[in-house]
């Protein structure tokens, strides 16, 4: 053994005592804090004796959750992943417990309650310990976050540059541009929420839209990005008369169906299996809808309904969970987040803002799993990933888009978030420089949020009560709330292993039930969906108007619609507008009224005439009506802060990367265009450019930006 080996093996034995001496004196000090704990016999003992059983203690803890916890944690992924983190505490609080019986000479004693408070307060001062030594040992820390992300560092060409794709759901250009921002109140001034980000901005890295297709929602956008294709994807969820199901781009079997249709479409696995030149990557897909062809998969919705002895979708939570100091900091986190929902919730009530939704009920779990669980795993991930020297990463982060959802894009709640969301950022800059190649990190987004009260909130009925009285049909006399179509809520279920069929509630139940002769009724943000089941193919504005003459004319002619599309027999794709406006797609003839599609900004027409060529675009389509000046929409679920259709800010997202990366010139459209940059950006080359936390070198020119 030479003598680096002997300086690194002496290092690692003594960061092993110092964490085991912290871990002593911690045992010592809550013994003598704590009524329910001792560690000396009830006639006294030595203070030696009395370190001496603490030392054992905490050794044998030590060792218990050095062995056993790992194991224990591969076997809890058979368990739901969500209750993973309320089992933390116990699970390591009966460890401890384990360790004092078995420990050699035992003379105190503890209850068990009191064993789950020292164990979570023993695990964390020894992570922190641990992580406070590695810090000043390269090695060690490159080491230990190998660790915390379940790999093993490789042997790899350095010379190369890997890429990660970091997508921050949901964050729209603008909103981006805000949280970069210093801000000003009460005469002082606040740093940027993103600071990271801000700090990149411009100087390191060139930020610039793109404009989304009309189904501006992660199921289209995020398709489209890591496979080349959205084809026939027309919104979040939709009915398909050829079967008779209900496609949903969240659900495990929706996903891998668009998945393979997609595949098939391209002839291509997808961005991260092969390069622009068609060579192999050693690609990862984290914490996505979709798997973008990666070999390495973790938290996929895509893969999780494939069986196995171990789900290749939960394999990120054994990643991370088998650090017992990482679940106890992440489980804390998960309650605190789910009591900050509640009081932010409960501020917002007495505050009377609007517009408002409702956040009770299992909400600030469902927040407080997308917002902390995904987050820290997705990261850990990704770390492992650039630590195994990956060619390319993508990972979603759905933290913001979540609260967005229910706080709204631009409230305190959600910068609160990004303010979060940059940290880790950072924490993933921080690791590259431990990697065995260089690398350059790519921030993007699938599309943005706008914001407006919901249409039954402005209006009093839900859009299913409004086609259902154009139709002439019974309308409840209370309208059905909507369920949300944010992503926590599937990645939640499908974390907790529940079945995709069965009680569903909201809108999609309500959607599918009754006789088949009634409208099927389907939201996607601001974007509906209507549909007849005992029509065949795509129904004709011929033929609805024959079966419900007031149908199209009560939708076109309503305040909180924007627009209607329909398929004429023989004008083709029509779009509806108030005063009896009527705009001809193909031809651009406009007859009757103003454009319907003026307030939408340009662009409107070229996107809403892709969609109407889709197979499974419904019989109907609507869009709500947008404030031109404030880009409010009236989401048809229950959201304050939607996407899904055209209208504000969701139709802009953005795309931030290093300057060393050739960035277009030209305008984005559509998320199959960002495919093909970011696939471009995949093509061999050399290595010239960028540095150690993916940034390229300081001082280029900000005349690039581009803005």
């Amino acid at each position: 053994m030479n003598l680096r080996r002997w300086r690194s093996l002496g290092r690692a034995v003594g960061r092993v005592l110092a964490v085991w001496a912290v871990a002593t004196a911690t045992m010592a000090v809550l013994a003598g804090i704590l009524p329910d704990f001792t560690i000396q016999s009830p006639t006294g003992d030595s203070p030696t004796r009395i370190a001496a059983t603490a030392a054992v203690g905490a050794g044998a803890f030590g060792l218990l959750s050095a062995l056993v916890w790992p194991a224990l944690v591969r076997a809890l992924l058979l368990v739901p992943a969500l209750v993973l983190g309320a089992l933390v505490f116990f699970l390591n609080g009966s460890l401890l417990l384990i360790a004092l019986r078995i420990a050699p000479d035992w003379r105190g004693d503890v209850t068990p309650a009191t064993a789950v408070v020292i164990a979570a307060v023993m695990s964390a001062t020894s992570s922190a310990t641990s992580t406070a030594l590695a810090m000043r040992d390269d090695e060690a820390y490159g080491r230990r976050l190998a660790r915390l992300a379940g790999r093993r560092r490789a042997a790899v060409d350095g010379e190369t540059p890997g890429i990660v794709f970091i997508q921050l759901d949901g964050v729209g250009h603008d909103i981006l541009r805000e949280a970069v921002r210093p801000t000003r109140r009460k005469g002082r001034v606040r740093p940027p929420a993103m600071e990271t980000v801000a700090d990149w901005l411009d100087t390191t890295h060139r930020l610039m839209p793109w404009r989304t297709d009309w189904s501006s929602q992660t199921g289209s956008s995020q398709l489209a990005i890591l496979h080349g294709s959205n084809e026939d994807v027309p919104a979040f969820r939709w009915y398909e008369k050829e079967t008779g199901q209900l496609m949903v781009c969240n659900r495990p079997s929706g996903a891998a169906e668009l998945e393979r249709r997609a595949v098939a479409r391209t002839g291509s696995p997808g961005l991260l299996a092969e390069d622009a030149a068609g060579g192999a990557l050693d690609g990862a897909s984290r914490g996505n809808l979709f798997s973008g062809g990666a070999q390495q998969l973790a938290l996929v919705m895509s893969v999780a309904a494939r069986r196995g002895r171990f789900s290749r979708s939960r394999t990120g939570y054994f990643a991370y969970f088998s650090d017992p100091a990482n679940a106890v900091r992440t489980a804390a986190a998960f309650f605190a987040e789910a009591g900050r929902e509640m009081c932010e919730s409960t501020a917002s009530l007495l505050r009377r803002d609007r517009p408002r939704v409702g956040r009770g009920g299992l909400y600030p779990f469902l927040r407080a799993f997308a917002t902390v669980v995904e987050r820290d795993v997705a990261a850990a991930a990704v770390i492992g990933d650039m630590l195994a020297g990956r060619t390319a990463v993508y990972a979603d982060l759905v933290a913001y888009d979540e609260v967005a959802h229910h706080s709204g894009p631009r409230s305190g709640d959600a910068m609160r978030v990004l303010a979060r969301l940059d940290r880790t950022i950072r924490l993933i800059a921080d690791a590259a420089r431990y990697a065995p190649r260089r690398y350059r990190i790519v921030l993007l987004s699938d599309h943005g949020q706008s914001h407006g009260e919901t249409f039954a909130a402005a209006y009093g009925l839900s859009l299913k009560d409004l086609v259902r009285a154009g139709c002439g049909l019974p309308v409840p006399r209370r309208a059905r709330h909507t369920a949300s179509g944010a992503e926590a809520r599937a990645a939640a279920r499908a974390a907790l292993r529940r079945p995709e069929h069965g009680r569903r509630g909201g809108e999609e139940d309500a959607a599918c039930a009754g006789p088949v002769s009634d409208p099927v009724v389907l939201a996607s943000g601001n974007l509906g969906l209507i549909s007849f089941p005992d029509l065949p193919g795509r129904a004709s504005r011929e033929d609805i108007d024959r079966r419900h003459p007031a149908l199209l004319r009560t939708l076109a002619e309503h305040q909180g619609i924007g627009f209607v599309l329909v398929r004429s027999e023989p004008r083709g794709p029509l779009v509806l507008g108030p005063g009896g406006a009527e705009l001809e797609l193909a031809t651009g003839r406009l007859t009757g009224g103003p454009d319907p599609l003026a307030p939408f900004g340009p662009g409107a027409a070229a996107t809403v005439l892709r969609t109407a060529g889709f197979p499974h675009a419904a019989d109907i389509m609507v869009n709500s009506a947008c404030d031109p000046a404030t880009g409010a929409v009236h989401a048809f679920e229950e959201q304050v802060g939607s996407h899904g259709g055209l209208g504000g800010d969701q139709n802009r997202a953005f795309l931030m990367h290093p300057y060393s990366l050739d960035g277009p010139e030209h305008r984005i459209v559509g998320a199959e265009a960002v495919h093909a940059v970011l696939r471009g950006w995949l093509r061999p080359r050399d290595a010239e450019g960028g540095t150690r936390d993916g940034t390229h070198e300081p001082g280029r020119s900000k005349a690039r930006t581009g803005h």
